[in-house]
């Protein structure tokens, strides 16, 4: 049985009524598979969407669309309504540059210098800045009619540890700059992140010690350090109950069958018995857990389930999807 929405909370708006949704999260919670699913259901319901990931690495495109090459900078459609991207900082830098001083070959030979780039490389914030100016960017812009091009922008953010620090820099730049086209373009970019109606910051955990623990220090920096809206915990990769209704203590009857039984074609019943207590004990500590992220944030709690076999295609982020849209309905 799939856990139930375990706080008593105002009602929640749909993911898809934001403008831009920021999923952060300890690495290894599934962040990505969750920008990848609510993307897949803003397009699903006919909004459109550019999902942006901004690390290193490109995973976005062959979750939405398994076999398919890497979409880079200039991005790509995926599926229909649904373009995704990967925010390059030093190909973002190029364009603004290019935009600013009106001579892109220059930038871009300046780009290509190695000794530039290790500059570059050793400032702090810039990448940080620029990343975020070409998500107001995207977030601007408008189709012939004047319509926003996209209706819904998932951006697949920094790790918690980073998250922080990657959503407080145009604060600090607008705080440290007096006057000037950085100062103004900072300023833009920390008004986007701080109206609520159409940003918000949406943690994705899971329900285990370490990250129940770095949740809630998570959501206690953004309450006391940034000024974005923040509604819900999402809670990836929960095991559901292991056994069916009249059969709760399953693993410990199967404990108490003789060593010697024997089933065709199963494991011994001390290996059935041990598997079954392992997925009772995962249960469990879900659950303790799953209740300490929501009392320590306060905050409602959308439960994900957990899926044996991973990501495997658009079938499974839809798994995802329909419970991530759900908890607007069960709030």
């Amino acid at each position: 049985m799939a856990p139930q929405l375990l706080t008593a909370a105002p009602t929640l708006r749909s993911l898809l009524e934001r403008r831009l949704v920021i999923v952060t999260g300890k690495g290894g919670t599934g962040k990505t598979s969750v920008a990848a699913a609510l993307a897949l259901a803003g397009a699903a319901h006919g909004r459109r969407v550019l999902v942006a990931e901004v690390g290193r690495d490109e995973h976005l495109s062959r979750l939405i669309a398994p076999g398919s090459p890497p979409v880079g900078y200039a991005g790509r459609e995926l599926l229909p309504g649904l373009i995704a991207m990967r925010i390059d900082p030093y190909a973002a830098l190029g364009e603004y540059l290019g935009i600013q001083l009106r001579v892109r070959s220059a930038v871009e030979l300046v780009l290509r210098n190695r000794a530039f780039r290790q500059l570059m490389d050793a400032s702090p914030g810039w990448r940080e800045l620029i990343t975020l100016g070409k998500v107001w960017h995207l977030e601007q812009m408008r189709d012939p009619r004047g319509a926003p091009r996209f209706d819904l922008l998932v951006v697949d953010a920094p790790a918690t540890g980073h998250g922080i620090g990657f959503l407080d820099v145009p604060r600090v730049v607008v705080a440290a700059v007096r006057a000037g086209p950085l100062r103004r373009n900072a300023a833009l970019v920390e008004e986007m992140i701080a109206d609520h109606e159409r940003t918000l910051l949406l943690p994705v955990a899971l329900a285990e010690e370490l990250p129940a623990r770095e949740t809630a220090e998570l959501v206690a920096k953004v309450r006391g350090e940034l000024r974005i809206a923040l509604d819900r915990i999402v809670v990836n990769a929960l095991v559901g109950r292991p056994f069916p209704p009249g059969l709760e203590d399953l693993d410990a009857a199967l404990a108490r069958l003789p060593a010697e039984a024997r089933w065709p074609g199963l494991p011994s019943p001390r290996v059935v018995a041990a598997c079954a207590a392992h997925l009772r004990a995962r249960h469990d500590l879900n659950r303790v857990y799953l209740e300490e992220i929501a009392r320590s944030t306060g905050l409602p709690v959308v439960p994900l389930p957990y899926l044996p076999t991973g990501i495997r295609d658009a079938e499974d982020l839809r798994r995802l999807a329909a419970p991530l849209l759900a908890v607007a309905e069960a709030a």
